[in-house]
């Protein structure tokens, strides 16, 4: 576990450097300057270059690259904004990325327990509704992208909730903004349907699998209930499989988030990166790519020991 522990930890800045790279690679080849005005007026080129030089984009790439990670790496400063005047990167990170996070733990924990529920009780009754049910659950959210889904929440959260039923207050929730526990229901659901999908099929294919194990044969012979046998040894077997795809799927929670935010007009990461692609913000581009892959490298470490040590048989040396 230790060695795993080391060996990932030491691959960590390698792997950042690399995409810092790519990314800074990408930037910079892209048309265009950051500092032109948008509406397409000419700068005076003295004022230019004095802009260029403040921001320190005058330097050759391989300069400008290693000035950025000095900052990076010893203050933890990404550099201003080129877009937002007056405020720096790290400021915009501070109030933009726990938003996004909140967005994702709640659409990671909606689907872990819809899609549990689902398969376990698919797998309890096959060929009932039941299992009919899980896999509609299954096949609409394996369909739907979460753009659509949110829409379709909107609407029906916007009109029919408050046309056919008035009084009930309960289902009038937010429509978009952020603030409250209340305003994370919606958006979380729409993020969260996906991951919800393949967590459903995995632990019924899963459980389908288990209970007809010598071991789970032994239990039942034992005198344990099916229910006993199978919340107290298959469920930890079959959860193996959700366990690994919990790293993809928190990947998918804060990627398409992006598109999330935009539907419910959230103040997240996720507008801030689309702004910083078109606006050609390379401070701020640069630090939300190096956030999100430093995120996604960590999840999938967590996901990794916590599989060994479900799962003594694996190596992980």
């Amino acid at each position: 576990m230790l060695t795993l522990l080391l060996s990932r930890l030491i691959q960590l800045p390698v792997i950042l450097a690399v995409i810092f790279l790519l990314t800074l690679t990408l930037v910079w080849v892209i048309p265009g300057s950051p500092l032109e005005t948008e509406d397409a007026r000419q700068v005076d080129p003295e004022v230019l270059e004095a802009m260029e030089a403040q921001y320190g984009l005058d330097a050759s790439t391989p300069v400008f690259a290693w000035n950025y990670l000095v900052d990076v790496t010893t203050a933890f400063d990404f550099g201003p904004s080129l877009q937002y005047p007056g405020q720096t990167v790290r400021g915009i990170l501070a109030k933009t990325l726990p938003v996004s996070m909140a967005l994702g733990v709640g659409a990671l924990a909606f689907g872990l327990l819809l899609g549990t529920t689902a398969g376990v009780l698919g797998a309890l009754k096959p060929g009932s509704a039941l299992e009919a049910t899980s896999l509609t659950v299954a096949l609409i959210g394996i369909s739907l992208p979460s753009f659509v889904t949110g829409n379709i929440l909107l609407a029906v959260f916007a009109g029919l909730t408050r046309r056919y039923l008035p009084d009930a207050e309960v289902l009038h929730l937010p429509l978009g903004g952020w603030g409250s526990p209340a305003a994370m229901v919606l958006p979380a659901v729409a993020l969260g349907l996906a991951p919800a999908a393949y967590i459903a099929r995995l632990i019924r294919l899963g459980l389908a699998d288990v209970m007809s194990s010598d071991f789970v044969r032994t239990a039942r012979a034992k005198g344990l209930t099916q229910h006993q046998a199978l919340f107290g040894h298959a469920l930890k077997v079959a959860f193996l499989p959700v366990l690994s795809f919990m790293g993809p799927a928190a990947a998918s929670a804060l990627t398409g988030s992006f598109v999330v935010e935009k539907v419910f007009n959230i103040p997240g990461l996720g507008q801030d990166f689309v702004n910083a692609v078109l606006n050609k913000d390379q401070f701020l581009l640069l630090a939300i790519v190096l956030v999100y892959s430093t995120l996604l490298i960590l999840f999938n470490l967590v996901v990794d020991v916590a599989y060994a040590w479900l799962d003594p048989r694996i190596e992980v040396g």
